[in-house]
């Protein structure tokens, strides 16, 4: 079915003689056959977002309706691939047109050549349900994929066949209750818009280690959690989103790119062909699907990459892994709404939004959540969504950051003033905040007792004391303090720069375990506790602060992650006995 063009608008173009198109339809639009979406319909003219340049359409061009919703390719080749924001693969289409990319390029999103060694796994004559395995293919060293029954299918497995296949080969027949037979093959389409089904969400309960200090021990998140991580230009909401691609221990890694500069795209797409995964030093792409769409790309395709990346996310979920999607950032995705609502004439919000801008956000990060995936053997999976947030001039009182902490419960605030005195993560641990804490703390508690969870709220009464100190320090100086704030105010800094400091640089302090976390920070707050009890004994507080060993304890961050346990033993025991010193010293005069 055709109509044709009477409007265009950018990346809006009003078409009629569409009657029996539908809303989401995926259209081809002028003689380049550019893909694009039908937004909404009224009687038989439809508003179509074009996912592509619409320089040179005109009124009276062809559009022709595909009677398909917007959709992605799910089945095996997504990983170690870099896609645009509508699922192009850009490897194959800059071998196809050169750097450039060419308008009306239809390249499929998944290679129909490539043969994948096919292992079934159910029998001829098993009864099977949506998400059952039929069988496997090892896509990467990394990751098995699974090939599972599609949502919505049922019946008795009629065949199987082993052997190399493309993605569009059968490879089984299933026989539904009717007698009819569906060809099956490694792939799938889903439409992306639309959530993916599953048995049973459960509630998070388990922690995502980041490897980073901040992060795990004081604003947790958990697997199938959701964070935001806010922050104005050059505070590191790109540096913190690469160290959770890096060091987090999912099995998979969905990264968006998303209206971001081309420059921060291409350190990720340049960096993580070269890292090695720390669980198995395979490089980190082979678990990585890299989805981007730069801020000079299409501003249309800018508000589909984060559904693409998202129902990829639930695809591999479905499968039992753990996923994590990185959004960089929902800021520039609410922007393309913006643009596109104007184009529409639809009646704006604050600060120009849409007025549904709040319940868009929420039903992308609602896709996020742990669940027992479809099919009869009990899988579970997660997606854990983690959304950068670049509010102008870093203020987060503007519509999009205040929607996005409505929804999420992980506030990461990013603080400019951090970044410039080089402290990373530059997380503001007086404006941050994690909602997970008293999920999370049977998980803490089980693993280390209950002393992980009381050093964690003693560093923040900590800090937080510290930041009330500075107010007087700034009124009457330092030496108005008493020896027991002038330590309060010591312990905070070594916290600061001692604990909560990373460097991504030195392979011993980029990443750290949660007993190498746990371990350090209770060291720092021995020191606080034996130096209050030399302090009511009468010892000196600057020969407490001056110790020898206050110098191991600085650079303990950066002991060797399989010897730590040694070295802090016998830092621990080096402060008794200087402080015990100090104590023996005070007595004498």
């Amino acid at each position: 079915m055709s109509g044709k063009i009477t409007k265009v608008s950018g990346p809006l173009v009003v078409a009629e003689g569409l009657a029996d198109a539908n809303v989401s339809d995926v259209v081809r639009v002028g003689a380049s056959h550019l893909i694009g979406e039908i937004l909404n319909m009224t009687g038989d003219k439809a508003s179509i977002q074009v996912y592509e340049e619409t320089s040179g359409l005109g009124p009276g061009a062809d559009v022709v309706t595909t009677g398909l919703p917007m959709s992605v390719e799910l089945g095996p080749g997504m990983l170690d691939n870099i896609y645009d924001g509508i699922q192009r693969p850009l490897p194959e289409m800059r071998a196809l047109t050169g750097d450039s990319i060419t308008r009306g390029t239809d390249v499929p999103a998944l290679n129909r050549e490539k043969k994948w060694d096919f292992v079934p796994v159910a029998a001829v004559g098993d009864k099977l349900t949506a998400g059952d395995v039929l069988g496997t293919v090892q896509e990467t060293s990394a990751i098995l994929h699974r090939i599972m029954v599609p949502p919505k299918m049922a019946g008795t497995l009629k065949s199987i066949q082993a052997g190399s296949f493309t993605v569009t080969d059968i490879v089984a027949v299933l026989t539904d209750e009717k007698g009819v037979d569906h060809e099956l093959s490694m792939m799938q389409r889903w439409p992306v818009r639309i959530a993916r089904p599953y048995q049973h969400k459960y509630v998070p309960a388990r922690p995502m280690n980041s490897g980073q200090r901040i992060i795990d021990t004081l604003f947790p998140i958990a697997k199938g959690g959701t964070a935001a991580v806010p922050g104005p230009f050059g505070s590191g909401k790109t540096v913190v989103q690469h160290q959770l691609a890096k060091w987090s221990d999912v099995d998979i890694v969905i990264y968006i790119g998303c209206g971001e500069r081309g420059n921060e795209m291409t350190d990720v797409l340049m960096e993580f062909p070269e890292l090695k995964d720390p669980r198995n030093g395979e490089p980190l792409m082979k678990r990585t699907v890299l989805i981007a769409n730069t801020s000079d790309m299409p501003v249309a395709a800018r508000e589909a990459s984060i559904y693409t990346g998202i129902t990829i996310a639930e695809y591999f979920r479905d499968m039992g892994y753990d996923v994590a999607v990185l959004a960089d950032s929902t800021s520039r995705w609410a922007e393309a709404l913006r643009e596109m609502s104007g184009r529409l004439e639809e009646m704006p919000g604050e600060e120009g939004y849409p007025a549904y801008l709040a319940s868009r956000l929420a039903q992308f990060y609602e896709r996020a959540g742990v669940v027992e995936c479809l099919g009869s053997d009990e899988r579970q999976g997660s997606v854990t969504a983690i959304g950068a947030v670049s509010p102008p001039g870093g203020d987060i009182s503007e519509p999009v950051s205040q929607a996005t902490m409505r929804i999420v419960k992980v506030f990461w605030a990013l603080d400019s003033s951090l970044a410039y005195a080089r402290h990373f993560p530059a997380i503001n641990w007086l404006t941050s905040y994690s909602l997970y804490i008293d999920t999370l703390q049977p998980w803490y508690t089980e693993q280390f007792g209950e002393t992980y969870m009381q050093n964690r709220e003693r560093a923040m009464h900590i800090l937080q004391e510290e930041a009330e100190l500075q107010e007087i320090v700034r009124l009457v100086g330092q030496d108005a303090l008493s020896p027991e704030d002038r330590l309060t105010m010591e312990t905070a800094k070594m916290i600061r720069e001692d604990f909560l400091q990373q460097n991504a640089f030195v392979d011993e302090d980029a990443y750290s375990s949660y007993l190498k976390q746990f371990r350090l920070l209770n060291m720092v707050l021995k020191y606080d506790v034996l130096c209050r009890e030399a302090l009511a004994k009468g010892a000196d507080m600057n020969a407490l602060f001056a110790i020898d060993v206050r110098e191991k304890i600085g650079r303990a961050k950066m002991a060797d992650p399989n010897a730590f346990t040694e070295a802090y033993d016998a830092i621990e025991k080096q402060m008794k006995a200087e402080i015990d010193e100090v104590i023996a010293g005070g007595e004498e005069a």
